[in-house]
């Protein structure tokens, strides 16, 4: 038997990448090994994605699966229950994804992954080189998943594969209205009070010459869709790297986005037991109070970032020199021409400094260096 799964938690490119898996797998059954994000939830119970054989975990003998066919993912810890079967070396293991690897990153038998903007694009891009031609809905539910991962083909991450595969995605019937309608949605009443709650919230540090803004809250009940306000956060502030720490129950869900490729946030949560790209990621942390974990996220980001700030980012340039036998008067003129405070010279004890207040009280220079 085969199977298509993805990650629990499943979005839309999950949902895109399945329903093309399927073209190449035709006997293949589709399943989600867990949740679903509520906006796919919702497309779900408006489509009619019942003709696609989509079935139920509980349905499914796992022990009767002899092909494994994981999209969009490739880590056993975000597969759930079928974690056992992709590491039974009985079962034929298929992966097609996009993700950068970690350190459970599953092998496959055959794997097709590549770093563009979400894995819909590697499927369509088997479809035109094998001659697939996708049906209308197939198309839109592929764009669905595209439009999602990249942010409207708007993100850093997004390629030129990315625009390729829209192309071929809207020749052959995508509906663009459909992609408006599901992922533009309005805000229910709890998640604008979580936005107020973490626009108020946030706050700014500054790591390494890298400004990092943290946001936090604490809730009594469950507010789905933490992503998309942090993407609204960020846009609303102008915020080029944002670390979203929102408590529910026992559990804090951490969602991280960053513009700068000094700050890879994949590789930063994953040391809280969570993924995804250098641009956008997400972890669950359970059993650790807020407090303690946005103290430990601080220290981790002292560990992991580098500083980008560089001597040419505060150097003037081209440099300015005077040589050996500059006068003094000289070197008033040239700190003067260049609005330069100060200036450093050679005298018989050692370097010495040359302001604007103290040029005429020192007679003693000998020589000048460049610097």
């Amino acid at each position: 038997m085969d199977v298509i799964t993805t990650h629990v938690n499943a979005d839309f490119d999950c949902l895109g990448a399945m329903i093309a898996a399927r073209r190449l797998y035709p006997d293949a059954l589709l399943v989600f090994p867990g949740s679903q994000e509520r906006g796919l939830r919702d497309f779900l119970l408006h489509s009619t994605l019942y003709i696609y054989n989509f079935k139920r975990l509980k349905d499914i003998d796992l022990t009767q699966i002899t092909r494994l066919i994981l999209v969009d993912v490739r880590q056993a810890s975000l597969i759930g229950p079928f974690a056992e079967v992709a590491r039974d070396p009985q079962v034929e293991l298929h992966i097609y994804d996009h993700h950068l690897a970690e350190e459970d990153s599953l092998k496959g038998d055959l794997q097709w992954i590549e770093d563009v903007g979400a894995t819909t694009t590697l499927m369509a891009r088997l479809f035109a080189e094998r001659g697939i031609i996708p049906t209308a809905d197939e198309a839109t539910m592929m764009m669905l998943g595209l439009y999602e991962d990249t942010g409207n083909l708007l993100f850093g991450s997004t390629c030129a594969e990315d625009f390729t595969a829209a192309r071929f995605l809207l020749e052959h019937g995508a509906s663009l209205d459909t992609v408006a309608d599901f992922l533009v949605r309005e805000m229910t009443p709890e998640q604008v009070d979580l936005l107020n709650r973490l626009l108020k919230s946030c706050r700014r540090i500054r790591i390494h010459g890298i400004d990092i803004a943290i946001a936090q809250a604490s809730l009594d009940t469950y507010v789905p869709d933490i992503a998309s306000l942090a993407h609204k956060l960020k846009d609303i502030e102008n915020l080029s790297v944002l670390i979203v720490a929102v408590r529910m129950d026992d559990r804090v869900f951490l969602v991280a986005r960053s513009r700068l490729p000094e700050v890879d946030v994949g590789e930063l949560l994953q040391q809280f037991g969570g993924g995804g790209h250098a641009f956008a990621a997400s972890a669950t942390v359970r059993d650790l109070p807020l407090v303690q974990l946005l103290d430990q996220l601080e220290n981790r980001l002292g560990e992991h970032l580098v500083s980008c700030v560089t001597a040419a980012d505060l150097m003037s340039a081209p440099v300015k020199s005077l040589s050996r036998s500059s006068s003094t008067r000289q070197a008033s003129e040239l700190l003067t021409r260049f609005n330069f405070n100060a200036a450093r010279f050679w005298t018989e004890p050692g370097w010495s400094e040359l302001s604007r207040d103290n040029w005429l009280k020192k007679p003693c220079i000998t020589r000048w260096e460049r610097w």
